[in-house]
């Protein structure tokens, strides 16, 4: 049993000191852990490069959010960092892109804001020519917005217009109908016997006249074929006649010189006559001498003639001439 006089004896409380210490320092860890997170994450995205201004004017926002990204060949070059209302009406897109990545925006880059039928709403930066200056710091751009499902509108009506051309050009007493029936005539015409013929002169007598007409100019090449081998042969012949070995042109070639001999002769003679005669008219007192002299020149001025006489009757037999061949005397 227990003296209910005896003082209670208490037990000291346990020493938290360590474990307190310990709290705090896990708590500070955690805290320095997300600070890093925080940072690292801030310059991972960029928060501490040095960037330049970018402002992008468009009639609306729709779609735009704080934080996308403004592209270039599909990769991010900048960051939208606010959007803000204009005094006149229109939309402020503040966009930073950072140093390294401003070499890619030229003064002739063009900016686009698409709104897709699936997705979302992209802006994108096209710089054509890269070699023009670069576009400076806080540039305002006007950005061109393209809206697929706009264009939905337009798109159904032109179906529509599309759906009743259609219709017209199916119905029983359209044009194309009529055009498609005289082509299925005209396919019939054609399997007919002569039926391309047929078709062309427009009836059979005509077509029949054609083909009348085909034949007997064939025959009549036939003929002409026929009488061009027989004129072919008779060029033969007359080849070898007049410029064979045996032909009329080597035996006039021999006449021809025969007849420049003969030239030759009657040329001294007749040389010798006006000698002769140049002679009588300086010895006229002595006309027994002159005309016992003449006698003789008349003989052979005689025979020269009849030389002559003959060879123009050798030409005249060997290759006869249409000319008169009369020798006259003086």
């Amino acid at each position: 049993m227990t003296d209910p006089d005896a003082t209670p004896t208490t037990t000291p409380p346990p020493d938290t000191t360590g474990l307190e210490r310990r709290a705090t320092g896990l708590l500070v860890l955690l805290v320095a852990l997300l600070a890093a997170s925080a940072l690292y994450l801030m310059y991972a995205r960029g928060a501490f490069e040095p960037t330049q201004r970018l402002v992008l004017l468009a009639d609306d926002s729709e779609g735009v959010t704080v934080g996308m990204d403004l592209t270039f060949s599909g990769f991010p070059i900048g960051r939208v960092r606010r959007i803000e209302l204009a005094p006149d009406g229109a939309v402020r897109i503040l966009v930073d892109v950072p140093k390294n990545d401003a070499h890619w925006l030229r003064s002739s880059s063009v900016f686009t804001l698409s709104r897709g039928l699936v997705g979302g709403t992209a802006l994108r930066a096209f710089s054509g020519i890269l070699t023009d200056p670069p576009l400076p710091d806080g540039a305002e751009r006007r950005v061109l917005a393209g809206d697929a499902s706009a264009e939905i509108p337009k798109l159904v009506a032109a179906v529509r217009d599309l759906v009743a051309n259609v219709t017209a050009l199916t119905a029983k007493d359209a044009a194309l109908a009529g055009t498609l029936a005289n082509v299925a005539t005209l396919t019939g015409r054609l399997n007919e016997p002569r039926g391309a013929l047929g078709v062309l002169m427009g009836n059979p007598a005509d077509a029949d006249k054609l083909i009348t007409a085909l034949n007997r100019t064939n025959a009549l090449l036939a003929k002409l074929d026929g009488l061009t081998a027989k004129a072919d042969t008779l060029v033969g012949h007359a080849d070898a006649q007049v410029f064979g070995p045996q032909g009329i042109a080597q035996e006039t070639q021999a006449t021809v010189a025969q007849l420049r001999a003969l030239l030759t002769d009657a040329r001294g003679t007749l040389q010798g006559v006006d000698k002769l005669l140049a002679e009588a008219q300086g010895v006229a007192a002595n006309a027994r001498t002159a005309t016992a002299d003449l006698g003789p020149l008349r003989a052979e001025v005689e025979a020269s003639l009849r030389k002559v006489q003959s060879l123009v009757n050798e030409l005249n037999r060997r290759w006869p001439l249409a000319r008169d061949t009369e020798l006259k005397l003086p």
